[in-house]
């Protein structure tokens, strides 16, 4: 049976709570709400208003974990200092992750790559789980989508680096890189097995520029907009994103193809799709 993906061309805060609402899943209890907190100086993330009606329908905490690398967001204190720039405070309650230590470690017995994952410990806390992702391009990974969120983005300032490492921290920018894309495959499938299926995912194809929200200095968006996808498969809703780049007519969208062809993206989403965490095969359901 194919996954279900609802797709609309509006992008608006009512528009993704919208779509979340037909996606038929209740998140209960207490829901960890992934988004990127965007590093200082970036141009492109999308601000916190933007997810006002959806984090106040399911009324959970915004969650996120420490950077490994050089900026504004690699310890709590610069962390939570840009959160309240970014105005996150403003709206909703903030968790760091791996505000302090230790690790929660989570098995990954099916690993390709990497066989644990270490994450944010304050994860226990949470009974399920919404993934707020800004779909657009990123330096090593080719893309960025639901499934970065749920490895990179739940993974603490060492797993951050553990993962880029594949395995091995002090490799965190030498390792080989299609190691690295299967290791977010790995990592994403222990975030998704901790949560048991309690989850949603929304993807926003909106300023998608070939850099990361994470990048102080980037690129400014290469491509018109698309639109605001939901789905209950981290795989099919990244899939499904990657398609629509490819079948746009925007003269911009070959910059994009080009960064992610040029870091072998996909395989992250198929690697993930091997490991039985979604399926590549979807069906995609336009609203107006």
């Amino acid at each position: 049976m194919k996954s279900k993906v609802y797709f609309s061309k509006t992008i608006t805060p009512e528009k993704v709570l919208e779509l979340y609402k037909l996606a038929g899943k209740t998140l209960e209890g207490n829901v960890a709400i992934k988004v990127h907190s965007g590093e200082p100086g970036n141009q492109n993330f999308l601000h916190p208003e933007f997810w006002k009606d959806v984090v106040a329908h399911v009324g959970g905490t915004i969650v996120e974990c420490n950077t490994a690398y050089e900026g504004q967001r690699n310890t709590t204190e610069r962390h939570l200092a840009t959160f309240k720039k970014h105005g996150w405070n403003e709206f909703y309650t903030v968790d760091l992750l791996d505000a302090a230590g230790p690790d929660l470690v989570l098995p990954i017995p099916n690993g390709k790559v990497i066989k644990e994952n270490y994450v944010g410990k304050d994860l226990v806390n949470y009974d399920s789980l919404l993934v707020l992702s800004h779909f657009k391009g990123h330096p090593m990974g080719g893309f960025g989508g639901a499934l970065k969120q749920l490895s990179i983005g739940v993974a603490s300032s060492y797993g951050k680096a553990y993962i880029h490492g594949a395995g091995e921290v002090e490799k965190i920018w030498t390792s080989n890189p299609d190691d690295f894309k299967r290791s977010m495959a790995d990592a994403a499938a222990s975030v998704v097995d901790f949560f048991k299926g309690n989850a949603v995912y929304v993807n926003v194809m909106k300023n998608m520029s070939v850099d990361c929200d994470c990048c102080a200095v980037a690129e400014d968006p290469c491509m018109a907009d698309i639109g605001i996808l939901v789905s209950l498969d981290p795989v099919a809703i990244d899939r499904a994103c990657l398609d629509l780049v490819y079948a746009s007519d925007d003269p911009g969208r070959d910059h994009l193809i080009q960064r992610i062809e040029s870091r072998n993206g996909v395989l992250t989403v198929d690697a993930a799709a091997q490991l039985g965490i979604g399926s590549l095969e979807y069906e995609l359901i336009e609203v107006e």
